[in-house]
């Protein structure tokens, strides 16, 4: 697995994280959802690369 890529999840996390942020702070659920959904790709992104490293690992 890439560092890139568990880089590249973990900024989208924070920026759905903000974006939440946002919506909370101005009532616009849109913005929540749309933060949280990010969160929920960073997340799965994560655990995709959690797969692929195990694989790896148990192959080498």
């Amino acid at each position: 697995m890439g560092i890139q890529d568990r880089a590249e999840a973990t900024g989208k996390n924070v920026a759905g994280k903000a974006q939440e942020a946002a919506g909370k702070v101005t009532g616009d659920t849109s913005q929540e959802m749309k933060g949280k959904a990010k969160q929920g790709e960073a997340k799965a992104e994560h655990a995709k690369e959690d797969v692929k490293d195990k694989v790896k690992n148990a192959i080498d």
